[in-house]
C-alpha cells in the first residue's frame, strides 16, 4: 500500500532523514516511534506531500506520488493540534473537505452525519461550535474530517499528545477500534511507547533520522535489535560485569561479561518459579520499594548491579528496604549489545540451572 524508497529529506545543509526505506501493508496500523526531533514527523509529512524529498520516491497503492500535491494522494491527515476552524460548527468542520470538493449539499450532509455517528458524535454536537467541545471530542472531529473524504490512508501526527493520561488511554483504544472498523491503512506518529505497543500491528523505531528496527510490538520489546531500541522501549536494568560473571557461574550460560547487558523489569522476580527450569537465584539486598497500587516496584542490589523488578500486591514476597533477598533470573532473557556499535549479540540457548 505504501512504499518509501531511498528517501532523503534535507533542509538546506541539514539532512533530517539520510536514507529511508519503508513498506506499509494494506489495512495495517503502522507506527513511527521515537524521541522528539528523531525524524518521524518529517517522514509522515513527506508521505502526506507537505515535504518534498531531496531524493527517493513515495508510492501509494502502486502509484508514484512523489511530486503530487497532498490533495491528490488520497490521504487523510489528523494533526497534533487538530487544526480545526474555531469559528465553524462541528458540522462545518467535518464537511470542509466535501465543500472544497463541491459535493452536493444533501450528499455532504448524509456523509457528515454518517461519519459523526461512527466516531460517536451526536447530532446535537454537530450544531455546536468546536470551542464548546472537550479535547477528546475535538479529536473525534479531526478524525471524522479526515475520514469523511474516504481516503485510502489515514495519517495521524501525535493526535493524543494534548490530552490527559486517562483520556489518552481511553481514546487510543477508540482510535484502534475505528481503524479496524474502517480497515483503513494507518500511519501513526508518537513518542509514547505505550501507545505504540498497544495500538500497532508493526512499529518502526526512529533515531536521528534513521530507522533502528521495524517489527511487531512484541518483537521490538522482546528482541530489541539495538541498544537504543532496548533503552527507548520499556524499562530495563543495566547489568554489570560482576553480575553477568556470577550468572554464568551459576547457570553455565556463556553470556559475555564485557557486553552492554540489560534485563527487562518483568523478567526478574523475588519468588522462585514453580517450574524451576533455567532460572537461577542471585543473592542481593533490597535498596528500595515503591508502592504503585496493583504492584510494588523494587530495586535490589545484587553483585554490584541494581535490579529493578515488579511484585504484584496480591502475591509474592514483599521484603522491606535493607532486607536480604534473592533475585531469580533466566539467563536467556538477558539482552546483550556490542559496546561499540550497539548492535544486538546473538542470544544464547537456554541454560540449565546447575545444582
Amino acid at each position: 500500500m505504501i512504499r518509501l524508497d531511498n528517501i532523503e529529506v534535507s533542509f538546506g545543509e541539514f539532512i533530517a532523514i539520510p536514507h529511508l526505506d519503508l513498506d506499509v501493508k494494506p489495512g495495517e496500523f503502522f507506527t513511527l516511534l521515537g524521541p522528539s526531533g528523531c525524524g518521524k514527523t518529517t517522514a509522515l509529512r513527506t508521505l502526506a506531500g507537505f515535504i518534498e524529498p531531496s531524493k527517493g520516491t513515495v508510492h501509494v497503492d502502486g502509484r508514484n506520488v512523489t511530486r503530487l500535491p497532498s490533495d491528490k494522494r488520497q490521504v487523510g491527515m489528523v494533526f497534533q493540534n487538530y487544526a480545526l476552524f474555531p469559528s465553524m460548527s462541528v458540522w462545518e468542520n467535518i464537511a470542509f473537505g466535501l465543500r472544497v470538493r463541491k459535493e452536493k449539499s444533501a450528499d455532504a450532509d448524509r456523509l457528515v452525519r454518517d461519519i459523526a455517528r461512527r466516531v460517536e458524535l451526536s447530532d446535537e454536537q454537530l450544531d455546536k461550535n468546536v470551542a464548546e467541545l472537550s479535547g477528546g471530542q475535538q479529536q473525534r472531529v479531526a478524525v471524522a474530517r479526515a475520514l469523511v473524504l474516504r481516503p485510502k490512508i489515514l495519517l495521524l501526527d501525535e493526535p493524543l499528545s494534548n490530552l490527559d493520561a486517562k483520556l489518552r488511554h481511553q481514546l487510543r483504544q477508540q482510535l484502534k477500534d475505528l481503524q479496524s472498523e474502517f480497515g483503513i491503512t494507518t500511519v501513526y506518529v508518537t513518542h509514547d511507547q505505550d501507545e505504540a505497543l498497544a495500538m500497532s500491528d508493526r512499529v518502526a523505531v526512529f533515531n536521528n533520522g534513521v530507522i533502528e528496527q521495524v517489527g511487531t510490538p512484541q518483537a521490538i520489546y522482546d528482541e530489541a535489535a539495538t541498544e537504543f531500541v532496548c533503552n527507548f522501549i520499556g524499562d530495563s536494568s543495566l547489568l554489570n560485569f560482576e553480575f553477568i560473571t556470577e550468572l554464568n557461574r551459576l547457570s553455565g550460560a556463556g553470556l559475555s561479561p564485557n557486553a552492554n547487558s540489560y534485563l527487562r523489569v518483568e523478567k526478574a522476580s523475588l519468588s522462585a518459579p514453580l517450574n524451576g527450569g533455567a532460572v537461577v537465584g542471585l543473592s542481593g539486598t533490597v535498596v528500595s520499594r515503591t508502592y504503585h497500587g496493583l504492584h510494588s516496584r523494587y530495586v535490589v542490589r545484587s553483585h554490584g548491579a541494581d535490579i529493578r523488578l515488579l511484585v504484584r500486591e496480591d502475591g509474592g514476597v514483599h521484603p522491606d528496604a535493607g532486607a536480604k533477598a534473592t533475585v531469580y533470573v533466566q539467563p536467556g532473557h538477558v539482552l546483550q549489545y556490542h559496546p561499540g556499535t550497539g548492535a544486538a549479540l546473538a542470544r544464547k540457548p537456554e541454560a540449565v540451572a546447575l545444582p
